[in-house]
């Protein structure tokens, strides 16, 4: 991808430099080993680059075109399917899963809806008693429709890290005639309308040399154990199909992803979505209530309670000043999405902005999020114009 001059849509081109000085000190430090940023304005991008270490150990530099494991920026993904079938009709955000998946109506689940899902307000949260990133989707979804509710549909959110994205998947994969696999309308219906190359579902046999290994830089105790998350290199591989985590991307291509959100729902003349439905999706969905997710961050940080500020599928930064990735100087209509301490993108709609951060070793995951956010403020306050 060109870049442009910064100055010509209103950032400090010195100030921007702040951006990549500062990953470099924090590689330096060994909190992390690299990244690959993008940043645009109106639509030009004004910085794209590699710092540091794809892979520290074996000393490989880090390179614009890496392709990292996106983890949970991989729902994004799967909920612009979800809305894309909304607006044909075959799906609709107050249906029930049992409308689609009749198996899943058991243990009190059938009044869970698209909208639960996607609001993170179904139950469906908390860490399943079987290793769904393993198991093929149609399996995950039989192992899925056996677990019990943490709480009634729309009564408290408790973000779902593997459940909620493999039933929506399947969803979409049901509504459409059962004949596609998931990964092929994910290939067929987003990635190649949107020219991102370069990603997949799965590890692809042609990206593989360019796969940045997922390492956990920082043990401290946090949400995920460091080894569950090192075991993903082997689970997430080329024959997986694991919507919410699975991914595999560039900076770059995530880069078109945003721009496409932030205009509205099309890119390059292809659209993927009414600019109706991004706006209601990158709404304030879940009202004052706090997401459980970060309960032991309350513990373990000293946190205080912060609304969980969700869309559908997508985290907005909200009103207040709490700890987001976003940053503090974002707009509250500012929206996007996080992965498991390392992968980061948001489009800010009031400063007109997208900002892609894919790193390489994983952070502890309330650390992850005060790095983005002082990554994120220092990107926002190289704005110079509004």
């Amino acid at each position: 991808m060109q870049t442009n001059d910064p100055q010509d849509v209103g950032i400090d081109a010195q100030r921007l430099r702040r951006l990549p000085a500062a990953i470099a000190s924090d590689v330096e430090a060994g909190l992390y080993d690299g990244a690959v940023i993008a940043v645009g304005r109106h639509g030009k991008l004004v910085l794209h680059e590699a710092i540091g270490y794809a892979d520290r150990a074996a000393g490989r530099a880090a390179r614009l075109d890496d392709v990292f494991s996106v983890l949970s920026l991989s729902k994004t993904l799967t909920n612009v399917l979800v809305l894309s079938c909304c607006e044909r009709g075959t799906l609709r955000l107050t249906m029930p899963v049992a409308e689609v998946i009749p198996e899943f109506a058991v243990l009190g689940k059938q009044r869970i809806t698209i909208f639960d899902l996607l609001a993170h307000t179904g139950g469906m949260g908390g860490m399943p008693p079987f290793p769904l990133d393993h198991m093929p989707l149609d399996q995950a979804i039989a192992a899925i429709c056996m677990l019990p509710p943490l709480s009634r549909p729309g009564m408290a959110v408790s973000y779902s890290g593997l459940a909620a994205h493999a039933l929506l998947a399947e969803m979409v994969r049901r509504v459409d005639g059962g004949q596609r696999r998931f990964r092929q309308i994910l290939e067929e219906d987003l990635l190649q309308p949107l020219g991102m190359g370069d990603t997949s579902l799965g590890q692809r046999a042609d990206l593989q040399s360019r796969r940045v290994p997922i390492v956990v830089r920082d043990q401290r105790p946090g949400l995920l154990p460091p080894p569950m998350l090192e075991a993903l290199n082997a689970a997430l591989g080329e024959g997986s199909e694991v919507p919410a985590i699975g991914v595999q991307s560039t900076a770059a291509d995530f880069f078109r992803f945003g721009e496409m959100l932030r205009r509205g729902g099309e890119l390059d003349g292809v659209r993927l979505l009414s600019p109706l439905s991004i706006d209601l999706a990158t709404t304030n969905q879940t009202g004052t209530m706090v997401n459980e997710l970060w309960a032991y961050a309350r513990e373990s940080r000293g946190w205080s309670e912060f609304p969980a500020f969700l869309g559908l599928g997508f985290a907005l930064r909200g009103e207040g000043i709490f700890p987001h990735h976003f940053g503090t100087l974002a707009s509250p209509r500012t929206f996007g999405h996080a992965g498991a301490g390392a992968t980061l993108f948001w489009v800010d709609p009031a400063r007109d902005v997208c900002f892609v951060a894919l790193t390489a070793g994983l952070v502890e995951e309330s650390g992850s999020v005060e790095r983005f956010q002082r990554l994120s403020d220092i990107a926002l306050a190289s704005i110079a114009q509004p």
